[in-house]
Parts: C-alpha cells; structure tokens; sequence
C-alpha cells in the first residue's frame, strides 16, 4: 500500500494537518503536500479512467507531464476540471473528485470497453461511424457527444478575478532549476535585466531530490546561495508558480502565474497571464523522464522512478511497500538506493542492460538490494492496483522465468529534454544517440527578424543531464544572451558541480524486446488515451508513415499532455515499425501552450461589461445630453440621431438631412480609423494594399482607395492623405480600423518583412468633424484662422493651421454631396471645438446630424458603404469602382485573383440605383425574383437590394442594389417579392440620385 513515511518530506509541514476530500471521502495531509501526493498518502491508489477504455488509472508522474491523475476540482462557482493532482498544492478544505466514470470511479459502466479492445483498435471510428449513413444523426452523434472529454463543464459563473501584466526585460530565463538559476545569475552580472520564471513554489528543480554537490557542499546550500544573490539584484525579478507558456515572434513570451491556487481565501486575482517581450530568452525547462512500454505499465502504482523519489524526498511519501524497479539507465538506481535509505523493500532491480549499471548500481548492491542484468518486466497483474509482475530476458517475447509478488513498479527509460519552448517558435532538433533523445541543435534556432536567434537552451533542456555539464551549459548560455542584448558579460568563476558517475543508456522502446501481439496490445505509450504499442504499429501497417498522421490516427499525444511522456516512446516504435532511423521520422509539432492554462487567465479582465469595452469619442456626453439615439457601430457608439421634443426618430432623421443640404449640418466622425503609415517604403507598401496607386500621391493632397484582400473581394475604402515625402494617413471605416491595422501588420511581418515600413493606429488620438453643407465655409470663415477657400483649399486637399484659435488639420473631402470639410483636432480639444462650431453656427442654422441622414446623403450621392453594398464576395469592378483600380501598377493584393473566371464573368451581378415605380421604400435586402425555378427548386434570383432609404431631398424612397446585367437594363422594372406580403415594383435607374455633376461638393 501507499503511504506516508516517517522520514523525509523536505517541502511538507509536518506539525500541521489539512483536510481535503476525494470523492466526498474526507481525507488529510500536510502544508506543502500536492494533491497527488496527499492522495498516495491516504493509500488512494486510483484516482481516475482513462478515455478510451475507461480503464484504472494512478499516478504515474509528479509534476506537470502527469497524463492520468486529472480531477475535478472545486464546487460550484470555483469549479474546475481537468486540474492536476501533481501541479495542484494542498489547501484546507480543497474538494475533488475523479472524472471519466459512470456511475462511480470504483464500478465504471464504460469499464466494459476494455473488454471490446479488439473492436475498438485505432481509428476505428473513422471507419465504423461511416454506415449506415442514417445511423449519424439518431446514433452516432449523440453517442459521442456523450463520450467526448474528460471533465464536467461548469455551469455556474466563475467567481475568481483574473488580470494580464505587460513587462520587458533583456533576458528571460524560463525554469528555476539549477541551470536557470545559473544563466539569470551569470546574464545579471553583465547589468541585463533578467525575468526568472519558475512553474513550481520552489527553485532548484530535481537537484536537491537527485543530490550531488556545488563547490564540495551539498547542492541544496548552491541553491539557497544563488537565490538569495539574485533576490539582492535589483535588475533581477524572480516569480515562483509561473509557467513559461510559449514563445513566439520577436522575443514575444507569454507566463502563465498561479496566484491564490494555494491560497484560495485571500483576497486578489487568481491568475495571471504575462505578456512579455525579451531582447533573449533562455529555455532551462529540464527534462522528463521516459516510461517503458511493458504489458499493463498503466496498471495504479506502476509510476516514474523519478517521481517515485520525489515523493519520498519531498513528501515523505511511498507509493508501495515492495517495489520492482525496471530500467534502461543508471539514474534508475537512484530511486532504488533513495527507497532502500527510506525504508521501503526494493524486492527487484531489472535492468535491461546485460552487463548492467555502473557505480550507482554496486552502491545499489551493497544495500542488500537484488540487481538482475538483462532482464524485463513481461507483464505487470492487477487491476485497480499493482499485484505481481512477471520477470522475463529482455532479448526475448515475454516467456515469464519468474513471477514476484508486489504492490509498486519504478520504471527509468532514460529522459528526454523539454524542448516545447524551444520549438514554439521554430527552434530545430537533432538526435543525440547516445542519449536516445531529441535536443536543441543550436544551429538551427529560433530566428528573430534580423535572421539571427534569440532563444538560446541550457542545462538538461539543452541534452547536459549532469549536474556540472549543467552549471557550465548555463553559465555559456548566459554570457551569450547577454551579449546578444547589447551588454559585456562578466567572467567568473565557475561552480564545479559533481554527481555519480553514469554509464550510458541502452534504448528500450519496448519489454520485451519481441514481445509478441497479446503483450504489445497491453503495452500502452498514451496512457490518457489509451494508445498502445500494437495501435502505432497497425497504423504503420495501414500506411500512415508520417509521424502527423499516426497522431492523429492513433491519437497518440493528443491527450491534455500533449504526449510528454508518450510521444518519444511512440515515435521510436513508429520507426521500428517502418524500418526507419528515429531521426527519419521526425517529431510531431510543439505548440504553446506548454501546459494547459486557465481560460479565466486568457480573458483576463475582459469579462462582463468591460468584457467588449464600449468605445465613446470626446464629444458622447454632448450628444447624450442632446437627444443622441444611438447606435452600436463596431465597439463604439455613434448617434443615429438626435431626436427634439417629441419627434420621432424619423422625424429627426429627415430634419438633419433637409438642415444639412440647405444649411450647416455637424458630424462626429471621430470614430473613423486613422493609421499612420511611415517609412521610405511607405508609398510602395501602400500601391500593394490598395488597388489605386497611392505613391504618386503629392503630399497636401488626398485620394480616395479601395481596399481588397487577397481573394479580390472588396475589404474596405477610405481616403488617404499623403502627409511628406515618407508619411500617409489612411482613413479606415469605423469598424474596420483594427482589422486593416491588424491586416497591414500580417503583410509586413509575414511577406514584406524587409520593408521599411512602420504602422500606428491614432484612430483615438483625434477628434474628427464633418462641417457639411452650403454654409460650411462660412461657418469655418467667421470662427477665423486659416484660409478655406476654394483655391486655397481645393476639393481633395488638406491643410494644417488654425480654427477658432485650435490647431486643427482641414481635409477638404464630402461623403455627402455637399461642401464639406472635415477638421481633426486632438482629442482633448475634441468637445470644446465641437462647442465652439455649434455656438458660431447658430447664424447659419447649424445642426448635429447622426449616422442615418449620413447614410441617406451618401446613398443619394450613389457612393457605397462597406458592409451594406459589400458582403465579402463583392469585387470593385461588381460596384462600378473600374476607375479606382490602377492600370499602371503590375499587382496589388487581389489582383490576380480578380482575373479568375468567375471574377471576370460578365454575369456577374453590377451595382445599380432602383427607384419603385409607387416612390415606397424597398425592403432591406429585397430580391429580385426572375422566371422560373434553380436546380434546388428555389425561385431564380436576378438582383438584391443592398441599401434602401426614404429621400428627404427628393421625398421618395430611393435604393442601392446589386442586378443581373444591370448596366444593360436601364430603365427595366423588376419584382421584388417580400416577407410582408407585398411584391414592390423598382426601375434600374442611375445610382447617382442627387447632384450627379459635383457641382455642390466643388464650390
């Protein structure tokens, strides 16, 4: 049975107990304890089923690579599932329980599948689900709706806090074992700022549990010494229970904090999610220990011979009273001498080496300990516990020569650097033989922009397993990422580092060597998910060569450990099976994060009413306070109207529309995205975002651009200014502001990366106001300042200077049809140059008007809107745009794919105005039907309506719409059926309603 020791347990208080429950079963344990530790304590040997097969399984490892003891965690609002037993600390009152069973985790229902393991092998469900076709919806379905996914989903709303932080630093360095603790160390001194992130509550790693010396004392004393230096650095910020989570472009990194996870009644955020940027980051993560693939190696008390020692060492903890160790290395007889010091029995050391281990082996064997070279474990017998294990010869297909009573399994296969973060972002690997394992090949590694790497590995991450092969690794790895940041690395001293002396490792990938079917099929690599050893070979059989697809196949490392323990074990007999160096085949793909993290912490505060924060120009309160209705324009809020009295909404539409063509109407346009574009390369980047050419562009002046993305469909359109020679403004629409910023940034960073182009959004920096109508410019003369006139201010002109006393920027652009101007300002002189307009045009009959009389203007005047005349598959050339498309460019984006067939067919639908026969308004998105019925049976379709309004200006309803051959119909009458009832009547007519010379806006 498990059990707590009398001895050892560095990291527990012992003076105190805790109470937690497991499955509504009160247990206890210490401070310091895990939960899984605290589990193994109270002899709670299974702690959860598997996927597939619901079978038991136990804890098999002691830190985040754990795949099996996975809970539920909480109650409740502080409900979680999926939680870690080995990652999770103990605290009073904590509440867990067991998931993946029906109707307890003791007798499980689904436990039934183990006995259909012959009809459920890998990828059975891409073929059984096929037929019959009708069992899909009534069977199929539901049946793995049902069967997905491990834990609970929460219903209730999550009560804890979660915040991100936002910090630059010269140097991280993600793990606080001993070689992290060495890099930090050696890239301070130099002056770097260092960022030390550690995922557990203490530093040092496995080093004080594995033991050696620093210096001649033991390595426990190193590592109080050297945090303690680095705590008296001021250039050095250290945080315990934060996870390195990813590393991306441009030295971008992201850490994931556990809070209060341990301490859940105080008071602050739970977690916290670290968005960092690093000149060099420094991966010192480790390694992992390997499992060995043996029939029933997934049997409860089957476990690391790693974590087996890190239980005792730290939590005074065995997981068994007679243990049988198996392994492939040296570093297996430290579990074995660790438990023989505890007083536990090591019944057995199999070592599958025929001539055996090296000096930890006789230091083994002088502790009475019985060593057998060249032999395996055939078969591990138990079902929700360890009860004997069948002893073969490794070279062998599993003839048991003995069977041994016992109620635990250490089993060693050698480790395997954690390499994740070093290939998040592009980071090469190379087979060491001689450890039989990937590694960092330092050659090849991450790449920052200027093609040179900026993430360097040290210590066991980077293939050094020895603890002065470590120190030496880390204190390199710290010089040079300091001198990769622009600073003079100090030489010092080195730490001389000293442990047993190893001999090497010989590769087992599976016991037996030619274990035949019955024990291969019994012989699990994911033990989540239940793959086995016969399920990689069978899809190697199938034809599934490339590693990518046997995971997916298989799902071998697609469980929420993303095959930390299983994906070297799997790759090798992938290998075998193909006849094929491990090297050949390859590794699946690294992606972040390293470790599943909270979805609170990924939101962060974006939660609730500032989940989608509502964005207000300077000028909102004035329009509350002035009868604004308004209306949701991607996250801002912009007036749709401002309603007098008891008018009603239409009234007052009709009223700012008749105000603004005949007098001064005022527009708070600020809501407009600006984008700053800058650098030498500015006028050519800005000829491949839009389909006019924006180079030749003279600065003072403006130009009207159409934007589409890289299928040739129409994305958005705005004017641009050109400010200098290396400077242009683009103005975006209102909702499309960050998506094109974020548009223009993919391109630069992902295709034009060379390029000398900078981008800003200062789309809040500005207030923006539309002075429109025929009194504009006098409104603008009698406030006094710069010169407004016609030829000092031409049509598609700019200007900078002063209005009213404001220094302002006066572009001389109409989206109405009208004389228009349209003035920025700062934002913070946003609502007084607002006021000081509206007091000064109170002589010329000023009024604010809102979003629809400028959508009635512009619909007037036949000028599109983005979103209402597009819907993602409309080009330039279906709106009449043809003029705005450059013929003097060779490419734009969409340019090409503007020249498929279908793009240049002459049936394509073409923007036409429609005005009905009776002056209503057509409904919104009308069709026009044609004769006849398509090949589904639906009416044929030969027009829709994109826009539709009633005219105040020509006391009529007026519409946009998309028609078949359109330019040919002029004059033409169509039907438009509609979901009132009513069939409208509509002529295709010119879409320009209202001024169609310009005269107005050229005054």
């Amino acid at each position: 049975m498990s059990k707590r020791l009398n001895t050892h347990g560095r990291l527990i208080d012992r003076s105190k107990r805790i109470g937690f429950s497991f499955n509504g079963k009160p247990l206890a344990g210490h401070p310091g304890d895990t939960l899984a530790s605290a589990l193994l304590a109270n002899d709670q040997m299974m702690v959860g089923r598997s996927f597939k097969y619901h079978r038991p399984r136990g804890v098999v490892a002691s830190g985040a690579e754990e795949p099996n003891a996975l809970v539920n965690m909480g109650q409740g609002a502080t409900f979680e599932p999926n939680q870690r037993a080995t990652t999770t600390e103990l605290f009073d009152g904590l509440t867990a329980r067991s998931q993946n069973h029906w109707p307890s985790l003791e007798f499980d229902i689904g436990g039934i599948n183990k006995h259909l393991s012959r009809l459920l092998p890998a990828g059975f469900y891409y073929k059984m689900f096929m037929y019959p076709r009708a069992f899909w919806r009534s069977v199929y379905e539901p049946f793995i709706r049902q069967s997905a996914g491990l834990g609970q989903a929460p219903k209730e709303r999550d009560a804890d806090t979660y915040e991100h932080f936002y910090t630059f630093t010269d140097v991280l360095v993600i793990g606080g074992g001993i070689a992290g603790l060495m890099a930090a160390k050696t890239a301070a001194a130099s002056g770097a700022r260092v960022l030390l992130l550690e995922q557990t509550a203490f530093w040092g790693g496995r080093s004080p549990v594995d033991g050696g010396t620093v210096d001649g004392e033991p390595v426990e004393q190193f590592i109080e010494e050297i945090v303690a230096e680095l705590e008296a650095m001021d250039n050095v910020t250290l945080r315990t229970r934060c996870m390195g989570a990813g590393v991306y472009d441009h030295g971008y990194a992201l850490g994931y904090e556990r809070l209060t996870d341990h301490l859940p009644l105080v008071q602050g955020p739970r977690h916290r999610l670290w968005r960092i940027r690093a000149a060099q980051i420094i991966t010192a993560t480790g390694a992992i220990e390997r499992p060995l693939s043996f029939a029933g190696n997934d049997v409860p008390g089957v476990m690391l011979a790693s974590a087996m020692r890190d239980y005792v060492v730290n939590y005074g903890v065995t997981p068994g009273e007679r243990i049988v160790l198996a392994t492939n290395n040296d570093d297996g007889y430290r579990t074995a001498i660790c438990l023989k010091e505890a007083g536990v029995n090591v019944i057995r050391v199999l070592d599958a080496r025929s001539a055996g281990g090296g000096t930890l082996m006789e230091e083994a064997r002088a502790l009475g300990i019985r060593i057998d070279p060249g032999r395996a474990i055939g078969k591990v017998a138990g079902g929700k516990r360890v009860k004997t294990v069948q002893i073969c010869a490794q070279d062998g297909i599993g003839g048991a020569l003995e069977e041994v009573k016992c109620d635990a399994v250490a089993m060693s296969g050698g480790w395997s650097p954690v390499v994740h973060l070093w290939s998040h972002c592009g980071g090469k690997l190379l087979w060491d033989e001689a450890q039989a394992c990937f590694r960092p090949d330092p050659e090849r590694p991450p790449l920052g922009a200027d093609g040179t790497g900026f993430v360097l590995a040290a210590g066991a991450s980077n293939g050094e397993l020895g603890l002065g092969a470590a120190l030496t690794d880390a204190a390199a790895a710290g010089k040079a990422a300091a001198k990769a940041a622009g600073f003079k690395p100090k030489n010092a001293k080195l730490p001389v580092g000293e442990t047993t002396a190893e001999l090497p490792l010989e590769p087992v990938w599976l016991m037996p060597r030619d274990a035949h079917v019955d024990l291969r099929s019994k012989s699990w690599l994911d033990f989540q998910n239940d793959v086995k050893v016969s399920d990689v070979q069978l899809a190697a059989r199938e034809g599934f060569e490339s590693v990518e697809h046997t995971k997916r196949y298989t799902t071998l490392g697609m469980a929420t450990d993303q095959g930390k323990l299983s994906n070297i074990n799997g790759l090798a007999i992938l290998s075998d099976a193909l006849g094929q160096p491990i090297p050949a085949t390859g590794t699946t793909t690294f992606r972040p994060p390293y470790t599943p993290i909270s979805m609170g912490a990924i939101a962060g505060e974006a939660r609730g009413e500032v989940f989608q924060p509502i964005r207000r120009t300077p000028m909102h309160e004035w329009h509350a306070a002035h009868g604004a209705d308004w209306e949701p324009v991607g996250q801002w809020r912009r007036p749709y109207a401002f309603v007098r009295g008891a008018e009603s909404v239409h009234d007052a539409v009709v009223r700012e529309v008749k105000n603004t063509r005949e007098a001064v109407g005022l527009l708070d346009a600020s809501t407009l995205g600006k984008l700053i574009v800058k650098g030498p390369d500015a006028g050519r980047f800005l000829d491949m975002l839009y389909t006019n050419m924006m180079s030749t562009l003279k600065p003072g002046r403006c130009r009207y651009g159409l934007m589409c993305n890289e299928n040739g469909f129409l994305m958005d359109d705005g004017v641009v200014a050109r400010i200098d020679e290396d400077t242009f403004l683009c103005h975006t629409t209102t909702g499309g502001a960050e998506h094109i910023h974020a548009h223009m940034e993919e391109w630069l960073q992902t295709e034009w990366w060379d390029w000398q182009v900078y981008v800003a959004n200062v789309t809040e920096q500005y207030a923006q106001i539309g002075v429109v109508g025929p009194n504009a410019r006098k409104l603008l003369e009698k406030l006094g300042g710069m010169d407004v006139s016609a030829e000092a201010l031409p049509f598609m002109a700019w200007t900078d200077g002063q209005i009213g006393g404001f220094d302002a920027r006066a572009y001389r652009i109409s989206f109405s049809g009208e004389l228009s101007y349209e003035i920025a300002v700062l934002a913070s002189q946003g609502l007084a140059f607002w006021t000081a307009l509206i007091e000064a045009g109170q002589d010329f009959g000023i009024m604010p008007y809102g979003t629809e009389a400028l959508h009635i203007m512009r619909a007037e005047k036949g000028f599109i809107m983005i979103g209402d005349e597009t819907d993602g598959t409309v080009i330039p050339q279906d709106l009449g745009l043809d003029w705005a498309i450059s013929k003097k460019k060779d490419d734009y984006l969409g340019k090409r794919a503007q020249a498929r067939s279908h793009m240049a067919d002459p049936d394509r639908w073409k923007l036409m105005g429609l005005e009905t026969t009776d002056g209503s308004v057509l409904p919104d998105g009308a069709y026009a039907a044609g004769e006849g019925v398509n090949a589904n049976g639906q009416r044929i379709t030969q027009g829709r309506v994109t826009s539709t309004y009633y005219s105040p200006t020509l006391d009529r309803g007026i519409a946009m719409g998309l028609v078949l051959n359109g330019p040919s119909r002029m004059g033409e009458e169509l039907a438009f059926p509609c979901a009132d009832g009513k069939t409208y009547t509509a002529r295709i007519v010119d879409q320009v309603f209202y001024d169609k010379d310009g005269e107005k806006q050229n005054v």
